[in-house]
């Protein structure tokens, strides 16, 4: 980095100081703490993670020096900072599928529009039909449920709760549903993968290696 783009002194001393004040804002929120789950605690948390990061990149910028602080973040990489309070949420819902087998799917679209006359008319007769159908009569839940029922397999899947100050008007966000979540908005999330898995089965293959065999 030239010495042009090298953050000021006076920067490197507003991020110290920065940091200074997220601890004690942090320390007063868990003073005043109200159960486990306080939202306040967890902004003022998020807080001081982002001024300790921030605070810890110019201090390496400047002086090629790091703090003996780990941040935490979250697996997107974006510190909440939403409001401490919600006052609503939205859910928000990703599930991955394969059509590992076509004539299940399509057979179980028959037999629904073998008895709703509505289905029958959009039923027509490949996949794409065939979703239309299932997905018409069947909660997401119970289709996720019985995948395999349908001829489906499981992919990746997400789930977000995102915090707001307000609930949306009716009608509000129907044209762009999903485009106008911030991901420093969400309060939680929920992620399935089988690459989780791999990182599991790895860990036993490690274990089980000489010098790591269990007791």
């Amino acid at each position: 980095m030239s010495d042009a783009a090298l953050p000021t002194v006076a920067e490197v001393r507003a991020a110290a100081e920065a940091v200074k004040a997220a601890i004690d804002r942090h320390l007063a929120a868990v003073e005043s703490r109200i159960g486990d789950e306080d939202p306040a605690v967890y902004a003022a948390f998020n807080e001081l993670a982002a001024a300790a990061e921030e605070y810890d990149e110019l201090l390496y910028d400047r002086y090629d020096e790091v703090t003996p602080f780990e941040i935490p973040t979250p697996e997107d990489g974006a510190p909440y900072r939403g409001p401490a309070e919600p006052a609503a949420f939205s859910v928000l819902i990703r599930r991955d599928y394969t059509v590992a087998k076509p004539a299940r799917l399509i057979a179980q679209a028959d037999r629904v529009a073998a008895h709703d006359r509505e289905a029958e008319l959009v039923h027509d007769g490949g996949t794409a039909g065939a979703l239309g159908v299932l997905f018409g009569e069947y909660e997401p839940d119970e289709i996720a449920s019985r995948a395999k029922d349908f001829g489906l397999e499981e992919g990746d899947s997400t789930l977000w709760i995102a915090a707001a100050h307000e609930a949306a008007e009716p009608g509000e966000w129907l044209g762009s549903p999903f485009g106008n979540t911030d991901p420093q908005d969400v309060l939680h999330r929920f992620d399935v993968s089988s690459v989780f898995d791999d990182e599991e089965e790895d860990e036993d293959d490690e274990a089980a290696e000489p010098g790591f065999a269990p007791a």
